[in-house]
């Protein structure tokens, strides 16, 4: 395998890459496949290298402002050999031959595995230093922009902590029996090439699974190739789970009675012992850090789905089994954004302005949403959908989708009520229905999404495009109404009948009811009058029109649910047809 070694104009500016044959990698500025983010000459992304077998392939890319240089002259493209060099701006770059470990490795003179309860009674003999080293831990986790940079500011961090150590690396134990070093450093540049034992790592990571120190012969002609050629007589391995995908640890090498701390006392397989504690140290806070960033990452992307209470039942495992599909009781609620297309039309040259107005929109719906513990299952152009009662079922399903949608309704009223506000010119439409549905992940092998899917997430839609129709903000079915009725506070809502339907393209009728603020909220509407309402709505529906028009007539001008029921009072002549049988048939959608 080839290894490219950049090297900038500081020491610390050091980085060595492994080269697989057939990969393409980017070299530039930071969010490069292939980081230089010391160099201010080196453009966000200025050379693509291909590596094959033996050599590497390097084109300058269109964005690069500086010259690519190569045996001192400025090339756009060249081919770079083991040896071979290449300059952009003020960093080289060196390609080498990275030696295989051979299989005839000399086999350890000791070997050590450590347990935690053993290495708890070891005193360090530097305590200063190992603190010192540990206050730049966070420094070294938080500063790093990629996962290049943080081995590289690590390797650094262990060679300052472990004194003893002439060499570190972070090794990856691969499949084939391939150890790959995803970063090292020698404490001595001239050093020459390091190679790690591939027994010690394969012994550390993936048999033992914790700290194994091997220590060679000192003074005896060396059969090992590899690490003892290197003069390296002892060395130690420790995993760092979660640093990869592979099993990943820190792996030290170093020599005995070579480097001391002074005044220190220790023996040399004592310091060996302090130096794998503090090892150890540092691996669990790495590994903490980074399994909590990972958590974080994926609880940041499901929050955008689940409330609270979801997020805390699925765990810190994230147990995802909570997330297949069942069947259960659901309240489904659908809003639509109204006048959408109207402004799409309108506005087409300040589309994006739109869509951040929408979005607005929607973040409002889905933070309702959210709030009241509900999931968002899909998002469709302008409409959000909700839905509660999965994945824990709950008898107050439809009490929590309609505070949502009170809470919605209210949003938008006040953001139509304030001059210039960016949803002003919006209105809404909601739909609640409930009954049983299959909830989950839903989708195909190439793509899932949580969802709901099932008669009642239709009935829920046809009920939002109702509310057009029927000139009210929600619109419930007779499966909701029923429990709201009995377990919504009239101090947070009510309801009243408004007709008994047949939406286009079903067979079976509906009683669908309005759901309204509080009297509270909307004095305009007193309690008596929506009584009145209702009754006038029972006198419609039994064929008594006469008497359902004295009632609905009573209602305020602001009221625009009367003008459904009393179109078709009207355009009879206030007598109902002799074949009523109570039921309006929509015509349309």
């Amino acid at each position: 395998m080839l290894e490219l070694i950049i090297q900038g104009t500081k020491p610390t500016q050091t980085v060595r890459q492994s080269l697989a044959s057939g990969v393409r990698l980017v070299i530039g500025r930071n969010g490069a496949s292939l980081p230089v983010p010391w160099d201010p000459l080196i453009s966000r992304s200025h050379v693509q290298l291909d590596v094959r077998p033996g050599h590497i392939q390097l084109t300058r890319l269109p964005s690069a402002r500086n010259p690519l240089f190569f045996g001192g002259e400025a090339v756009d493209s060249c081919r770079i050999e083991v040896g071979q060099h290449f300059v952009i701006g003020s960093t080289s770059f060196h390609l080498a031959e990275q030696a295989e470990e051979g299989s005839s490795l000399a086999l350890p003179v000791e070997e050590v595995a450590f347990k935690a309860q053993e290495l708890r009674k070891i005193r360090y003999q530097d305590p200063e230093n190992r603190i010192e080293v540990l206050t730049h831990l966070p420094e070294v986790i938080s500063g790093a922009r990629n996962d290049n940079e943080l081995f590289h500011r690590l390797v650094n961090l262990m060679l300052k902590g472990v004194v003893h150590a002439e060499a570190v690396a972070i090794v990856v134990a691969g499949p084939s029996d391939e150890i790959q070093m995803l970063h090292w450093e020698r404490r001595r540049e001239t050093a020459g090439t390091f190679h790690p034992s591939h027994r010690l790592v394969e012994e550390a990571l993936e048999r033992q699974h914790a700290s194994v120190l091997h220590i060679w012969e000192k003074g005896t002609p060396q059969q090992n190739e590899q690490t003892l050629t290197q003069q390296f007589d002892w060395a130690y391995c420790t995993p760092v789970p979660g640093l990869a995908t592979e099993p990943t640890g820190l792996y030290i090498a170093g020599r005995m009675g070579k480097t001391f701390v002074p005044g220190t006392t220790l023996s040399d397989a004592l310091q060996l012992e302090a130096d794998v504690k503090f090892t150890e140290l540092v691996a669990e806070i790495i590994s903490s850090v980074v399994r909590a960033r990972r958590l974080e990452r994926q609880k940041a992307g499901l929050r955008q789905f689940f409330a609270p209470p979801v997020l805390a039942a699925l765990g810190d495992e994230l147990d995802t089994t909570l997330l297949e599909p069942s069947e259960c009781e659901i309240t489904v609620m659908f809003c639509d954004l109204r006048g959408f297309s109207q402004r799409a039309e309108s506005e087409a040259g300040d589309l994006i302005g739109l869509l951040e107005r929408v979005s607005r929109a929607l973040g409002v719906m889905t933070h309702h949403i959210l709030e009241h513990g509900g999931v968002t299952g899909d998002f469709q152009g302008d409409a959000a959908l909700g839905f509660w009662g999965w994945p824990f079922p709950s008898p107050d399903a439809a009490v929590y989708a309609c505070r949502a949608a009170l809470g919605i309704r209210t949003a938008f009223a006040k953001a139509a009520a304030v001059k210039g506000h960016p949803l002003s010119d919006f209105a809404m439409g909601i739909g609640i229905a409930h009954g049983r549905a299959v909830a989950g992940k839903i989708g195909t092998a190439e793509q899932v999404k949580v969802t709901v899917f099932g008669p009642v997430v239709n009935l829920a839609n046809r009920l939002e495009s109702m509310t057009k129709q029927l000139r009210v903000p929600i619109v419930l079915d007779e499966a909701t109404a029923n429990i709201i009725r009995s377990r919504l506070p009239a101090a947070e809502g009510r309801l009243r009948t408004l007709a008994r339907l047949l939406p286009y393209g079903m067979e079976t009728p509906v009683v669908v009811s309005e759901l309204l603020p509080s009297a509270a909220e909307e004095p305009e509407l007193t309690d008596a009058m929506v009584a009145e309402y209702e009754q006038g709505v029972s006198h419609f529906i039994a064929g008594r029109w006469d008497q359902a028009y004295r009632c609905l007539h009573g209602m305020p001008a602001s009221d625009r649910a009367q003008d459904f029921l009393m179109h078709q009072i009207v355009l009879h002549n206030r007598t109902a047809p002799p074949d009523w049988d109570g039921i309006v048939r929509l015509p349309s959608k």
